[in-house]
């Protein structure tokens, strides 16, 4: 990856770390759950509101983690508001994808848009867990898996 591209990347993580977006409680949520990463101690709760179980009407989160935790999932929640559960279980396959595949294996990132800047997380399998965390916990909350999330 090109080292400008990196550090263009790092700065999207290290904003949304400092200041994430939706890091807030739904008050009545349709469904919340929470997930854990104990290799990082990242800890997190997503919050979804759901119109008839097909539409993301809003999406947030809370807890503390390690940067790529918190970003990941500000951007997820910036990206998930408004789309359709499906296209939210299209992302999140896609991000799994993006940030599992082998290191020298090519990546399609124009259906990601921003989420592109987590392309470099898969060089360091320590921090897979930790992007991907809020994604497995929003896809749990989505399929009514109703236990902490864990990626033990």
């Amino acid at each position: 990856m090109q080292q400008e591209l990196r550090e263009l990347y790092q700065q999207v993580i290290l904003d949304h770390n400092k200041s994430p977006r939706n890091f807030r409680k739904i008050e009545n949520p349709t469904v919340a759950l929470e997930g854990y990463n104990p290799l990082c101690g990242d800890n997190i709760t997503i919050y979804l509101e759901l119109d008839d179980n097909k539409i993301i009407r809003d999406i947030s989160f809370q807890g503390s983690g390690c940067a790529i935790s918190k970003a990941s999932a500000s951007l997820m929640t910036s990206m998930l508001k408004g789309k359709s559960v499906d296209e939210a279980k299209f992302l999140f396959d896609k991000f799994h994808h993006l940030v599992t595949a082998k290191i020298d294996e090519e990546v399609d990132l124009d259906q990601l848009g921003k989420l592109a800047v987590f392309s470099g997380v898969r060089e360091f399998p320590a921090r897979v867990k930790c992007a991907s965390l809020a994604w497995h916990t929003m896809i749990n909350a989505l399929e009514g898996k109703g236990e902490k999330v864990t990626t033990e």
